[in-house]
């Protein structure tokens, strides 16, 4: 079968997608501009696209790093290549397809944002804006678990108000220590400090204005249930909000901080990946960069000779 003029043949790809893939306008745009430089590589090297082999598709994505696409675009391109081949494959225009095998670069991972030492402590001293003694007990002592234990927020609401054997987790006061249920359902203990255990206190106290009869829920919502993560989420908001925070303060910001701060003090990797229920160390490696970025701001703060931006 002869192949068709190679802009009919783009289009008849792109028509392909916009009418039976039914790719939405944004992806169609993405897509066209992919195949527009891949047909300006193979033209600049006087070839024709049907024959293109891996190596030249290598070459061709070198050239998108160096028109300075991410990792992220450039895996879209090569989706829209691969795609075309395929298509061209089914119609007998190519018996075979360059782009398969041919991956991205790697997005670089982003690290976690943790709060400063002192936006953590003005967090967790501020006084919810409740007029409710039980709410602002309750999200007070959310904010001590958080940051002061270093609780997933899933192990935070799924805390009862005592153990017992259908307990997913409970907080042994006289022994100040939180027993969680966490990833893939592993139990791990945390100590809980003097503040937590205060709040703690409070909260169990005024917990009855709350929760319905009979609920084993630590934490419960107004109407007297289980509350769930995503109330925790609008609470930590609301309560950075009013601490003057700018960022936005997230239960998964706190672990962070917990872990970072943690870091910073001790230097115990080890004993932070046991607090935290990391099954790799590799993951609490993170937090080493994090501590290695506060280092950093310091130098070029303080430092005489350091690169002032």
């Amino acid at each position: 079968m002869s192949a068709p003029p190679l802009g009919e043949a783009l289009a008849g790809f792109l028509q392909h997608l916009r009418v039976e893939r039914r790719l939405a306008a944004r992806t169609l745009a993405m897509y066209a501009d992919a195949l527009g430089w891949l047909q300006q590589y193979a033209a600049d090297e006087g070839m024709e696209l049907v024959t293109a082999q891996a190596h030249q598709v290598r070459g061709w994505t070198a050239r998108l790093r160096e028109r300075g696409l991410g990792p992220r675009s450039i895996a879209i391109a090569l989706a829209a290549w691969r795609g075309l081949y395929r298509h061209w494959g089914r119609e007998r225009l190519v018996t075979h397809n360059p782009v398969d095998g041919i991956r991205p670069p790697k997005a670089p991972k982003p690290l976690p944002k943790a709060l400063a030492v002192d936006q953590a402590v003005a967090l967790a001293q501020q006084v919810p804006s409740s007029d409710n003694l039980a709410l602002r007990a309750r999200d007070h002592c959310i904010v001590e678990l958080l940051y002061g234990c270093g609780l997933r927020v899933g192990e935070l609401v799924g805390l009862d108000l005592s153990a017992g054997p259908l307990a997913a987790g409970w907080i042994d006061s006289a022994d100040a220590t939180a027993h969680v249920l966490g990833k893939g359902s592993k139990r791990r203990s945390v100590p809980v400090g003097g503040p937590a255990l205060l709040s703690l206190s409070a909260w169990v106290l005024e917990r009855g204005a709350l929760a319905k009869t009979g609920e084993a829920a630590l934490f419960v919502s107004q109407r007297g249930t289980r509350l769930s993560a995503s109330q925790v989420r609008s609470r930590l908001q609301l309560l950075a909000r009013d601490a003057g925070l700018a960022t936005g303060v997230h239960p998964h910001m706190l672990r962070h901080s917990y872990a970072s701060h943690l870091l910073q003090s001790s230097g115990d990797l080890r004993a932070v990946q046991e607090l935290l229920g990391h099954a790799s160390i590799t993951t609490t490696q993170v937090y080493t960069k994090l501590d290695f970025q506060h280092l950093a701001k310091v130098y070029d703060a303080a430092h005489p000779r350091a690169k002032r931006k």
